[in-house]
């Protein structure tokens, strides 16, 4: 499956396992709740190893695990859920997170520029007819008025 990471569309090599799934071999996803009941087998797991939260999630029970997380997943069930935005936010700014941060689901092309502000960098849509069409989003502004992830200074103080 293709994925828009860095503003580019790549291949995606990730697996998203469900909780009852059995552990394969390579890069491995999985829910908040199945991390919380297998960390120790998953911190074994050869290869990189994600986690998928959503909004409903308790963000802050994983910070002290951020580092084990080469992928953040945010799942956006529909367009109106925008909670994963503060999750995002958090995860750049106080929590200092490095590693790929991607939204995933019902993602809209005109919500692609205000992800990237928030420090999510990759882009799993729901919508997959044609990714091309979605990269010019990413332009649609030339700057933001707030402070972002991307820039940290507001736009006043810019100029």
């Amino acid at each position: 499956m293709q994925i828009i990471k860095n503003r580019e569309i790549v291949e995606d090599n990730w697996l998203h396992l469900d909780d009852d799934a059995d552990l394969v071999t390579g890069d491995i996803t999985v829910s908040i709740t199945r991390w919380q009941a297998e960390h120790e087998s998953l911190n074994k797991h050869e290869g990189g190893l994600g986690l998928r939260l959503t909004g409903d999630d308790p963000l802050e029970e994983i910070v002290p695990d951020l580092a084990k997380f080469s992928l953040i997943i945010l799942v956006f069930p529909a367009f109106t859920d925008g909670r994963c935005y503060s999750f995002a936010r958090l995860l750049r700014d106080r929590y200092d997170y490095q590693g790929e941060i991607r939204a995933q689901g019902d993602i809209l092309y005109d919500q692609l520029f205000y992800m990237t502000q928030c420090g999510i960098n990759s882009f799993e849509m729901a919508n997959l007819d044609n990714l091309e069409n979605a990269l010019p989003a990413f332009n649609d502004f030339s700057e933001s008025y707030q402070t972002t992830v991307l820039k940290p200074e507001p736009l006043y103080r810019r100029r």
